[in-house]
């Protein structure tokens, strides 16, 4: 796909509103999801804020509605650790919002040793993938209802160092800084799954790149925590070229990109970076793999005993 009208050296351009689209980003108080908010803010959008700090949430929407001066900033809690946050969460949303035109998955850590959720996953694999798996299901039938809407999945080039063992999809057993890469490879396979489930809804499913980012993520990265060679490596990375990467403002380019460019419009199951679509790893090409994965999230999150999630099955499993 070629460099479009709408990006310019990279920059979305500014004269591209979209009033009365109500959009939903996790993560938003800090780095690029804090960017991505304050920028569609500014394109007329009614944005709301899901973290699980509210006094950091707070603080974000009242910058944003400083620099916008948009009173149609909203913050609600949510905790991607939590399966009955994301319950609750969702319920909240379906209930109190007419429409939802654009979510964006936008939430993720990087950490040093391992952690569990409150479900027992461990963080990376219950935060990054399952915590946004469970989320964006309970709210499909209000982005349908809201089509054409999108669905925007922030993923990483650290997808293609890592691949996923099948035996032991939660790491528990076998715990690295790969953990990270293979969440990342995991959000483009729900992405890609999602794209095919969604064919028909109006609802699309499109998954990117940031590029190297200096946010807050790497915050819970220490020589202290980390052991072995890769260990080291990873935190030697984040700390050595930190000056060399760019900032949230450019990295959130890609995410306003794939939320409201309007040639988009229909395009789904894709994968980008820069403002374009680039191709991602093999692994993550692997419709086999991400139709594995949707089955055994499915079954760890309880969707399939608690919620109709056969709404959402491909056309060729009926």
């Amino acid at each position: 796909m070629a460099q479009t009208k709408i990006v310019r050296k990279g920059w979305v351009t500014k004269e591209l509103e979209i009033e009365g689209k109500t959009v939903l980003i996790t993560g938003a108080n800090t780095g690029i999801g804090f960017s991505t908010a304050l920028n569609l803010a500014k394109r007329k959008a009614k944005v709301i804020i899901a973290c699980r700090n509210l006094e950091k949430a707070e603080s974000a929407r009242q910058k944003i509605i400083e620099e916008t001066g948009s009173h149609n900033v909203f913050i609600k809690h949510l905790n991607l650790a939590s399966f009955d946050s994301i319950r609750k969460f969702s319920a909240d949303i379906n209930a109190t919002e007419e429409r939802l035109d654009i979510l964006i998955n936008n939430a993720g850590l990087l950490l040093s040793t391992y952690e569990e959720t409150e479900d027992g996953f461990e963080m990376h694999f219950g935060v990054n993938h399952l915590g946004s798996f469970l989320l964006t299901n309970l709210l499909l039938e209000l982005l349908k209802k809201s089509s054409p809407s999108r669905i925007v999945n922030v993923s990483s080039v650290g997808h293609k160092y890592a691949t996923i063992d099948w035996e032991d999809p939660n790491g528990k057993n076998n715990f690295s800084p790969e953990a990270y890469g293979r969440s990342k490879l995991m959000n483009i396979l729900f992405s890609r799954e999602l794209s095919k489930r969604l064919d028909g809804t109006g609802v699309t499913s499109n998954s990117l790149h940031p590029g190297a980012v200096k946010t807050e993520i790497a915050r819970d990265l220490s020589w202290s925590k980390v052991s072995g060679c890769l260990g080291c490596l990873t935190v030697c990375a984040f700390k050595t070229f930190s000056g060399l990467m760019i900032s949230p403002d450019k990295g959130a380019q890609t995410s306003i990109y794939c939320a409201i460019a309007p040639e988009l419009e229909g395009v789904t199951g894709k994968y980008f970076s820069g403002c374009k679509v680039v191709r991602e790893s093999s692994d993550a090409r692997d419709d086999e793999s991400a139709s594995k994965l949707w089955k055994i999230s499915e079954e760890l999150t309880g969707l399939h005993e608690t919620e109709n999630s056969g709404k959402t099955e491909r056309e060729d499993t009926k």
